[in-house]
């Protein structure tokens, strides 16, 4: 098991793709355990990916590139700078409130803070923002996306965990909603601080901000829609992400007619190539990984440990964030989630924490690892597209990873904040 580790974590320190350095890492642990059949790591590799329940993933992915085409986007940013662009650092303001938004149509960070970075970044630049500072607002702020539904993260825990995808969507609102608050109180205290100005000269009018709200409403009413669909029992989980995508091609087609066929093919579809290969690869691979884990006892042995140094939920719920926060720093947040879920979450179990509510924490800390260094790709997706250096982002940073932990911190001892909306729409 040892050699798997160092074997792992060697091949990300010298920059190797994620699927391949955790599949590499995998298929040496086979080598050392001669007695297994060596046709093992393909059969895994196969058996994870063709999980009907995963078929969502790949539908949401493609659903979010649709609905970009589709126009939604930009719309969303009309209604975001209607809604907040009179606050003290108002484009910043405007990426906050943008990515909650987004986080209907998306579920991924790294797309998000490329997507606003290159939006959103230029004008910051023009209008006095340190560069360091405009990445970090972009990036920070993606982080909302996969927590407001529908998230790809909640798919991929609620199918390993078996936990109800809907309930986990549901408990995505609050906090999501959190985190939207408190990024706007920092950037405001940050852009009062650097002297930056809002973006409007005075708040928008009711007419101005209802008619923003009028070209936006068939991205807003989506995310609505699946939870409703959910409930109703009107789609499981794996039909919902083929419902997503039939409504992007009916916005984009039929409601907004921006997308051509040529923009759906080349764009929609093209992009979703890429996403969905990368996802998948990830998937595929870690089952080679965990498949070792899982044999040499480590979720058994982990659960233990844990449980020896204390039974108190809210003290394991941190004990486990503090080691998701410091292994995204260097595990790609995909693949620590795939890897890390069957180890903690039959601890959550066992000392009786409601696994949606640690479904949450989970995810959130797990999901920080796309915004630190070194390996955060949604870091570099944004320093890429504005030039930023890393010591100017991770400069820019330290008071949204503060508030971020805060915002954790407030879910593990108020569950109610995440278990609220799904008792009341699934009881």
């Amino acid at each position: 098991m040892i050699w798997m580790l160092i074997a792992f974590f060697t091949f990300m320190f010298l920059g190797m793709p994620v699927a391949f350095a955790i599949g590499i890492a995998g298929f040496i642990w086979f080598l050392q355990n001669p007695y297994l059949p060596i046709t093992i790591p393909i059969q895994l590799s196969l058996s994870q990916i063709i999980n009907f329940t995963l078929l969502a993933i790949p539908m949401f992915i493609i659903a979010g590139n649709i609905m970009n085409s589709a126009g939604v986007t930009k719309r969303l940013l009309d209604f975001a700078s209607s809604l907040v662009g009179h606050m003290r650092g108002g484009l910043g303001q405007v990426s906050a409130v943008l990515s909650t938004l987004m986080g209907g149509v998306s579920g991924s960070s790294i797309a998000d803070a490329a997507m606003e970075t290159r939006m959103l970044g230029p004008e910051m630049l023009k209008r006095g923002y340190p560069r360091g500072f405009a990445v970090a607002v972009n990036v920070w702020t993606s982080l909302i996306v996969p927590i407001i539904p529908p998230g790809i993260a909640f798919i991929l825990y609620g199918t390993i965990g078996q936990v109800s995808i809907g309930r986990l969507f549901a408990a995505g609102i609050i906090p999501g909603l959190l985190l939207m608050v408190i990024y706007m109180i920092v950037i405001y205290f940050v852009s009062r601080r650097l002297g930056l100005q809002p973006e409007r000269e005075k708040r928008a009018s009711y007419r101005e901000i209802s008619q923003a709200l009028s070209k936006s409403i068939w991205a807003l009413i989506f995310p609505v829609l699946l939870i409703f669909g959910l409930r109703a029992g009107i789609f499981t989980p794996s039909e919902v992400g083929s419902f997503a995508v039939v409504y992007g091609m009916i916005v984009g087609f039929l409601i907004h007619r921006e997308m051509s066929l040529k923009s759906f093919f080349t764009e929609a579809l093209g992009y979703s190539v890429g996403d969905i290969g990368a996802v998948l690869a990830i998937l595929a691979m870690s089952n080679i990984f965990s498949y070792g884990m899982v044999w040499e006892r480590v979720p058994e042995t982990m659960a233990n440990f844990l449980l020896g140094i204390s039974t108190n939920p809210y003290v394991l719920m941190i004990i486990i964030m503090i080691f998701l926060v410091f292994a995204g720093l260097f595990i790609d947040a995909t693949a620590l989630i795939l890897m890390t879920t069957a180890v903690f979450l039959p601890v959550a179990r066992k000392i009786g924490i409601d696994p949606v509510h640690f479904g949450l924490v989970f995810i959130l800390s797990a999901a920080m690892g796309n915004q630190t260094p070194p390996v955060g790709a949604s870091m570099y997706a944004g320093c890429s597209v504005l030039g930023a250096t890393l010591e100017e982002y991770v400069k820019a940073s330290w008071p949204f990873l503060i508030a971020t932990i805060i915002i954790i911190i407030l879910v593990i001892f108020f569950p109610q904040l995440s278990l609220l909306i799904p008792k009341l729409i699934f009881g």
